[in-house]
């Protein structure tokens, strides 16, 4: 004889219909939340015409693997960077994460896993050095380990402030000088900030930039 099939599906959201006969064919099932989503599927055979007992399963769909924003940072050479913890949305299973640096020079490893801690930051050239970390996270339920959308954030390491060395200046009184500051420093802004000890030279004690022309 034949038997035939009926079945029901309890949560259609997963993508499969709510009732239909005969075997499930492949389907793309569908979870846009950030909790599981269980469907509870039963189905029933006829022979010639003879109802049997029901039976059923379940279809658990897995949501996204999900990882929350992370914050760029721009520190100095030599600074401390903040600790990089990951989160997520997803909930009722575990979320790991693994990340890729493609700058280690910034004293970062290459790779790893599991949230960043603080370490001081490297850049021992003239010019920032910009460092970006892709993280990606996994989430696993029930044996199922779902990869999700990558997200990226960046570490820049500015140079340490340089100044090159002034010449010292030997004048005659009443004649006149300046000071320009220079440095190697590139790629953002240097500014300079001056102490002198003897204001009787006719310069100020303190001041900020160049040093305009004096009469000393």
């Amino acid at each position: 004889g034949t038997t035939s099939y009926s079945w029901v599906n309890d949560t259609p959201s997963i993508g499969l219909s709510a009732s239909g006969n005969g075997n499930i064919e492949s389907l793309t099932v569908s979870n846009s939340g950030n909790i599981p989503i269980v469907a509870t599927v039963t189905v029933t055979p006829s022979f010639e015409g003879c109802e049997g007992d029901s039976q059923t399963f379940t279809i658990t769909v897995n949501p996204s693997s999900q990882v929350n924003e992370v914050e760029n940072q721009i520190l100095c050479n030599s600074d401390e960077t903040a600790a990089i913890v990951f989160s997520t949305g997803n909930t009722s299973g575990t979320t790991t994460y693994s990340w890729e640096n493609d700058t280690p020079s910034i004293g970062l490893a290459a790779t790893g896993s599991g949230d960043i801690a603080s370490f001081a930051a490297v850049n021992n050239s003239t010019s920032p050095v910009t460092a970006t970390i892709t993280v990606t996270p996994t989430y696993t339920n029930e044996g199922t380990s779902c990869d999700g959308p990558e997200e990226t954030f960046t570490i820049t390491v500015n140079p340490t402030a340089q100044v090159d060395d002034p010449q010292d200046q030997i004048i005659c009184n009443a004649e006149t000088t300046s000071v320009e500051f220079t440095t190697q420093n590139t790629g953002g802004t240097t500014t300079y900030s001056w102490i002198n000890d003897t204001p009787a030279i006719g310069l100020a004690e303190f001041g900020n930039g160049n040093i305009a022309s004096f009469a000393g």
